[in-house]
């Protein structure tokens, strides 16, 4: 069965008025998107910002009425007719459409993830099987790629890791998978923690990985601690990762803009010898070795 999108390029105006038009006349969803190149790269925690400009997408189950939505949903809305389209979306297999340009990756020398049912061109492959969900992070994402890198560069054999701020578990299942004897995945967002279970069952991890809302992490020292988040929330957690990270461990932090590489170095200074790993995108990787403290 064919559907009917209509978009509308409402720009500033409040979206919650469009959203309430459109369901109004029957949308089965709506969706917010960026309508300029205005990304939102580090919202404060808790908030959640939209763009200066916002294109609106409107999904109907009938291509009957398009005229007569397209002229309610003007008047309604006071848009001119330019900044209203619609077209006809023919039925597909969704949940499978999205991951069509979704492909075998290599990070490093080693490690690849692939999606279901796709298998990695090398052999000798270290694999990891991940689709795109809810939850961030499968390697797309220039912060992601670097820090698997990292993993599949360092030495892990008989290491313990921490992934904080876990996304979909990739960082923490990527250690397991190479060489890491046990992994801890914390994460803020219940549906992250959800995700890290859900692919760790698929990868045949599951017993080597321990699951922890952030609040509920307890107090222990692991050998390696990745942090894959933002500039704000690694300046403030400095000293909570620096208590986790072992003397001689290495700490690995990422999710900051090229800018803000040298606050979040600043705050970890204290507790370990820091140093930039890479830059990719205009983002920045950051690693650095535990102090060990001083004999009294």
């Amino acid at each position: 069965m064919p559907y009917l999108q209509i978009v509308l390029e409402i720009g500033d105006r409040d979206p919650a008025v469009a959203e309430a038009a459109c369901f109004a006349t029957g949308a089965l969803s709506v969706t917010l998107a960026d309508g300029a190149d205005d990304p939102v790269l580090e919202p404060a925690p808790g908030s959640t910002p939209l763009w200066k400009t916002v294109r609106l997408s409107a999904l109907y189950d009938s291509v009957a009425n398009n005229r007569e939505l397209v002229s309610a949903l003007a008047t309604e809305l006071r848009l001119a007719p330019g900044k209203l389209r619609w077209e006809v979306i023919e039925d597909r297999v969704w949940e499978r459409e999205w991951l069509k340009d979704f492909h075998p990756m290599r990070f490093g020398r080693r490690l690849w993830i692939c999606p279901g049912g796709q298998a990695a061109p090398d052999p000798d492959a270290i694999v990891l099987e991940l689709d795109p969900g809810l939850a961030f992070g499968t390697g797309t994402h220039a912060t992601t790629a670097m820090c698997l890198e990292w993993l599949d560069a360092a030495s892990l054999s008989g290491k313990s890791v921490l992934d904080f701020g876990c996304g979909s578990g990739v960082l923490a299942l990527a250690a397991l998978r190479l060489g890491a004897t046990s992994a801890s995945a914390a994460d803020i967002d219940a549906q992250a923690l959800i995700a890290t279970r859900e692919n760790a069952a698929r990868n045949r991890l599951a017993a080597a990985l321990s699951i922890w809302p952030a609040a509920a992490l307890p107090e222990t020292l692991w050998d390696v601690v990745v942090a894959n988040i933002l500039a704000g929330p690694l300046i403030e957690l400095a000293p909570r990762l620096a208590a986790a990270t072992r003397p001689a461990g290495r700490i690995v932090l990422a999710g900051m803009l090229e800018p803000q590489a040298e606050s979040v170095a600043v705050a970890y200074s204290p507790w370990f010898h820091m140093s930039e790993y890479a830059s990719r995108d205009g983002w920045t990787v950051l690693s650095g070795t535990r102090r060990i403290p001083s004999a009294e």
